[in-house]
């Protein structure tokens, strides 16, 4: 029977999570109509919650973790995929129910898997993974809301992590002003290399004033932290504007107020990419293809090997990598 690699991940009864390279053969493998052979993964949030305590996320050990992979169809039962197509996965509980990408070879079902524009490298899909995957989803709702460069600044908070390099990248090459706010002001020169036109240290908005309503700014918003930065983020927000939020690395309370929602008439939209319908998602890919200019995300490239992740899990979690971790699994 073959055999592949996989980072196998156990929790304690102190409920730590350890993580091995182990040799396992295919009956390890999980129900699913397509076996991919696994080049790439990446390391999210998720990944990090996942490698270190569990998060609440994982309820059968031992698990592989990896939120995305890309690789080629090894076999498939599935009429919509033929051995040799090359397939990425995103969400679907992958890597926190049913196991995940950190591995050389993973089964899956056929429907969750999207094939990837030829434009796309396996190797670049993991370098846009969950976390550019829901940029551009936060970018095409302020499309649909008919926010475009001519409506002011576009401010992304969180602006250094992966989906908001992601973000910053897109929306510079569709034209708009990028204000890129993070609490590592050292990354500017990156920042500003991926698009942006302004650099917002974070304490501009964690210290701004606590008030329903500021000076109107912004025409919309890509927020990734929550929290008080979203707050006062959407004080700022022009008439009419709009913000897609889609990351609580500030924590889940929003200290809000009603008043920009009903004086400004500001529209939240909620971006939600784990069981996303198949159509969006290829949609998503196929905008990822032609306005995710290529070079800024070879920029953005932090490459590992399995190994490396239960050190930079850790990392994630403290909001300390640069842009996007590509895991060769195959190292």
């Amino acid at each position: 029977m073959a055999t592949f690699r996989a980072l196998l991940s156990v929790q304690g009864p102190d409920r730590k999570v350890t993580s091995t390279i182990e040799e396992l053969d295919d009956s390890r493998l999980p129900a699913g109509d397509v076996t991919v052979k696994v080049e790439y993964s990446t390391l999210n949030y998720k990944d990090g919650l996942v490698l270190t305590s569990g998060g609440g996320l994982v309820k059968t050990w031992p698990h592989v973790g990896g939120i995305d992979f890309a690789g080629t169809v090894e076999a498939s039962d599935n009429p919509g995929l033929k051995a040799g197509d090359k397939v990425v996965l995103n969400g679907y509980r992958v890597g926190e129910l049913h196991w995940g990408g950190y591995a050389g070879r993973a089964r899956v079902k056929g429907d969750w898997l999207v094939k990837l524009p030829a434009a796309i490298s396996t190797r670049r899909a993991m370098a846009i993974g969950t976390a550019g995957y829901t940029a551009m989803l936060c970018v095409l709702a302020l499309e649909k809301h008919g926010v475009g460069p001519a409506g002011g600044e576009v401010l992304v908070t969180g602006a250094a992590g992966g989906v908001g390099s992601v973000a910053v990248a897109i929306l510079a090459r569709l034209g708009y002003a990028v204000v890129a706010a993070t609490g590592r002001p050292q990354e500017g020169d990156y920042l500003k290399g991926l698009g942006a036109t302004t650099i917002m240290e974070r304490k501009e908005l964690t210290e701004a004033p606590d008030r329903p309503l500021l000076s109107e700014r912004f025409g919309g918003v890509v927020d990734t932290v929550s929290g008080v930065m979203l707050a006062r983020a959407l004080a700022q927000v022009k008439y009419g504007g709009a913000a897609a939020v889609c990351g609580l690395a500030g924590g889940p309370a929003f200290p809000g107020n009603i008043l920009p929602f009903i004086l400004r008439g500001i529209t939240v939209y909620g971006i939600e990419s784990v069981m996303l319908p198949m159509a969006p998602r290829l949609d998503a890919w196929r905008r990822m293809a032609t306005d995710l200019p290529m070079d800024k995300l070879d920029a953005m490239i932090v490459d590992a090997k399995l190994g490396d992740l239960p050190a930079l899990a850790p990392q994630i979690l403290a909001g300390q990598i640069r842009g996007r971790v590509v895991v060769d699994v195959n190292r």
